[in-house]
């Protein structure tokens, strides 16, 4: 049975945001793995969506990657062109996996956050994840998936992370409305909420710091923080016919952070 839901993922094309690093890319090599083709947002580092194009085609798969500031609204429109040529030059003209990743931190405790580090924050974070997604919505095939990225942030409290945490909890909201006024289309929405991962997120501070690496681990009922491994390959599987009737839930994948 399992051979047979991957099957069904063979071909099929998967969008993600922020994908050339970090939890993106394992999330896109994780679905190439499973037979379906990539494409993918970065920000600013060529080489690094040039790698991950690599990568995806030796197994290969089909992967494309654009530059897409996500807090841009205005760029929404070419990267939906790009998105639809693209297609078209794969043979389709719609994609079945929305993966809204990309996203930024903001350490600042609440009373020294200014009005545009909260701009910036919410635009990458909620805006642009409502409005992409919104102007995708005519290329996603019915019977798609959507998973929204969020935080254990949103559920618990640390000091410093007022508006990122906020903004996680309206996506986590957002996700509840898609699920519901999507499901005539039978699309499903999703939110994944990873506890701390070790990546360059945060300038790194999980993986490189030793301190916060053991605060975490601490704080983490499997003892140890997190790893993109234990990320990526739990998308896919969501993303999976095997998970055909999960909708409308917060599901958080960090080892059991702060119990």
């Amino acid at each position: 049975m399992a051979n047979e839901t991957v099957g069904t993922m063979k071909d099929r094309v998967a969008i993600i945001t922020g994908g050339s690093r970090g939890l993106g890319r394992n999330t896109a090599v994780n679905l190439a793995g499973r037979g379906v083709n990539i494409i993918f947002t970065y920000r600013s580092n060529q080489k690094e969506a040039d790698s991950l194009i690599r990568e995806v085609e030796a197994m290969e798969r089909k992967a494309a990657g654009f530059r897409l500031d996500t807090g841009d609204i205005h760029a929404f429109d070419g990267f939906v062109a790009d998105v639809r040529k693209t297609l078209h030059g794969w043979g389709r003209d719609r994609f079945y996996y929305l993966v809204n990743n990309a996203g930024g931190s903001l350490h600042a405790n609440f009373d020294q956050t200014t009005e545009a580090q909260f701009d910036e924050i919410v635009n990458v974070h909620f805006k642009g994840v409502y409005f992409l997604t919104q102007k995708l919505l005519p290329l996603i095939n019915d019977g798609g998936r959507i998973v929204n990225i969020s935080s254990g942030l949103a559920r618990f409290a640390l000091p410093g992370t007022s508006a990122y945490g906020a903004t996680k909890g309206a996506v986590e909201v957002l996700t509840r409305y898609l699920a519901k006024e999507l499901g005539p289309r039978g699309i499903t929405a999703n939110v994944v909420a990873p506890g701390a991962i070790q990546t360059d997120f945060s300038g790194g501070m999980v993986r490189d710091n030793p301190e916060i690496n053991k605060r975490v681990a601490e704080m983490t009922a499997l003892g140890r923080a997190g790893v993109p491994d234990d990320i990526g390959p739990m998308i896919a599987a969501l993303l999976s016919d095997e998970n055909r009737w999960v909708n409308g839930q917060r599901i958080e994948v960090s080892g059991g952070m702060a119990l």
